[in-house]
């Protein structure tokens, strides 16, 4: 699959692995990914940030990331529902953090492999860059570019896709800065 990537694409995919170094992190995770197209410049993915305004709020985005992690990877509508039913996930992170310290939550303790100078993917990263190549095939696109990644982050449950939407960034809003009004009906969300 990674001989399908464009330059940009593949720019991307090492820029997470150098965001995981980064972080400490034991693998490269959906956030990773996220980071490091952020980090793009001159492609397509980099053109919809920018009109969607994440460039210029990118501190906004890597703080609620960054609220994600402590809430243990719990997305702030999962958050909102335990809240729903009377349990404040805030009072129980910070219960949790003053037994066990800052950040006990994060969940990104190192895999028995970190070692080996070769960061594993995530499961959830991985699953991106499979959608990604569904999202491509859909459009009937032979390669797999930055934007395929972008979008593929936006269709996939969770914490990143929480993010991004709550920055305006969805599935729908992502296609129309890629590719205009017309292009948003032409590829279907890949399952």
């Amino acid at each position: 699959m990674f001989e399908r990537f464009t330059k940009g694409a593949r720019a991307t995919v090492t820029g997470a692995v150098t965001h995981a170094e980064r972080a400490d992190s034991g693998s490269v995770t959906e956030e990773h990914l996220l980071l490091a197209l952020l980090d793009q410049e001159g492609g397509r993915a980099s053109y919809a940030v920018a009109a969607l305004g994440l460039t210029d709020r990118r501190a906004s985005v890597e703080t609620a990331l960054a609220d994600a992690r402590r809430r243990g990877g719990m997305t702030r509508a999962d958050a909102d529902a335990l809240a729903d039913i009377g349990i404040d996930l805030t009072a129980i992170v910070s219960r949790i953090e003053e037994a066990h310290g800052e950040g006990a939550l994060r969940g990104d303790r190192k895999d028995r492999r970190w070692w080996s100078g070769n960061r594993p993917f995530a499961k959830e990263a991985k699953k991106i860059l499979e959608k990604s190549l569904r999202i491509a095939l859909g459009r009937g696109d032979r390669f797999i570019g930055e934007e395929h990644l972008l979008l593929a982050l936006t269709a996939s449950p969770g914490v990143v896709a929480d993010v991004l939407a709550e920055h305006g960034a969805t599935y729908e809003t992502v296609s129309r800065a890629l590719y205009g009004d017309g292009g948003a009906g032409q590829d279907r969300k890949a399952g």
